[in-house]
């Protein structure tokens, strides 16, 4: 038995002892560290891609315009604030086609077109033969009437005396009652033809004022002080009132009854009233702004087109404003209430409140159920922020900006109703 024990003890393998930590065999404790250390690396950055990329999409796509300030005319003064602006034509409130009463040949044409006329003036001389041959006859009928009632007037008179002798002898029963009634019969026939007479000699004379006034038609006057803006006719020429585009002889405007229609959208309606400021720029004249004034809104609507229609009058005359110019009007605010509303925004708005009016895209607004105010989202880095702004006009597609938002600002376009104030933008071309 010893002897296999010791044969066994010669058999066994004797192991090393496990080497210490950092020593000559302490390499794959270091290399497992490496190892687990690059992993920690490439979980936070691949976590931060992670976020960058989740950030990045949860962003609105949004595009990026500038506030830029406005100026009027050629001096490059700020706009005083315009409420809304409209588009229309100069339209006269006196403007007259003259012609004749009745079918007429022409005789004489006395004006031309950009003429001046004065109130009562012949304009031109209709053919009236016709006319002075019926006035002869109408005046000899009245000579005839008159000679047949001095005739009536004279046997009424010779009658007379007969009449009031039988009278006093019938009192006095010195003829009979058969004798005077045929007196008096006779005397009464006598005043009967003078009353006939008189009313004959009455018609004949209506007869001549009646031929006397178709005389006069003759000669076309203008009816009030103005320019003659076109002659339709010639001498030789048949005018007639009855039959559309012939019979116009002449156009007469007055150019002092000038003003500038516009149609106002119903929605906007409600920044217009009488006696308001505006401010007409002529297509003609674009660096010419004319000061005026509202006249007055005409009390109903056109519901084909959902406008109202506004007549602007101009403070003063000018020879350059002519009948149907194309015309801008812009509606201004008035000065008690453009001071009153400038003074507010100083007091209660934020830094960024406007002091002149601002344009910026139509897009660039968001608008609710008050047509005069809105919201843009200024974009500040990578987010906006909501700002309610006082609107203006709207000249095509650019809005006007009158208070709440400075020139130079960003603001956001695009789809609007994915902004809020805060929320996280990026900016797209």
């Amino acid at each position: 038995m010893d002897s296999k024990s010791t044969l066994l003890e010669q058999l066994r393998i004797e192991r090393a002892p496990p080497a210490p930590v950092g020593g000559p065999g302490g390499r794959r404790p270091a290399r497992t560290g490496l190892v687990i250390g690059i992993i920690v690396i490439l979980l936070v950055a691949g976590g931060g891609l992670a976020y960058w990329k989740i950030s990045a999409a949860s962003a609105v796509p949004v595009q990026e315009a500038t506030a830029r300030a406005v100026t009027s005319g050629s001096t490059g003064a700020p706009v005083a604030g315009s409420l809304l602006d409209a588009s229309g034509y100069v339209v006269a409130l006196r403007d007259a086609t003259v012609s004749g009463k009745a079918i007429y040949q022409v005789k004489q044409v006395l004006v031309q077109q950009g003429e001046a006329v004065k109130a009562g003036q012949i304009i031109a001389r209709l053919d009236d033969s016709n006319v002075r041959a019926g006035l002869a006859q109408s005046l000899a009928q009245v000579a005839q009437a008159r000679a047949a009632l001095a005739q009536a007037k004279l046997a009424a008179e010779d009658a007379r005396p007969t009449y009031q002798r039988e009278q006093q002898e019938l009192a006095q029963g010195l003829i009979s009652q058969d004798t005077f009634d045929a007196t008096k019969a006779s005397y009464d026939a006598a005043q009967a033809a003078m009353g006939v007479a008189q009313q004959t000699l009455a018609v004949d004379q209506a007869a001549v004022a009646v031929n006397q006034r178709y005389e006069d038609d003759t000669l076309i006057r203008a009816p009030f002080d103005g320019v003659v803006t076109s002659t339709n006719a010639q001498p030789g020429q048949i005018v007639s009132p009855q039959f559309s585009g012939g019979g116009g002889l002449a156009e007469i405007v007055d150019m002092n009854s000038l003003e500038v229609d516009v149609d106002v959208s119903e929605n906007f309606i409600s920044r217009v009233h009488a006696n308001q400021p505006a401010q007409i720029t002529l297509d003609a004249y674009p660096d010419w702004h004319i000061p005026a004034h509202v006249i007055a809104i005409i009390p109903t609507a056109d519901k084909s087109k959902a406008t109202v229609s506004v007549r602007i009058g101009f403070k003063e005359g000018d020879p350059r404003v002519l009948p149907q110019m194309g015309a801008r009007v812009s509606f201004l605010a008035d000065a008690s209430a453009a001071g009153s509303s400038a003074s507010n925004s100083s007091d209660s708005a934020s830094p960024s409140a406007a002091t002149a009016a601002v344009t910026v895209p139509s897009s660039a607004v968001q608008t609710g159920s008050d047509s005069s105010t809105g919201t843009v989202f200024v974009i500040d880095n990578d987010t906006v922020a909501a700002r309610t702004v006082q609107l203006g006009a709207r000249s095509g597609d650019n809005q006007w900006i009158l208070g709440g938002l400075k020139a130079g600002a960003s603001v956001a376009i695009g789809d609007l109703s994915k902004l809020h104030d805060g929320v996280r933008v990026r900016i797209t071309q």
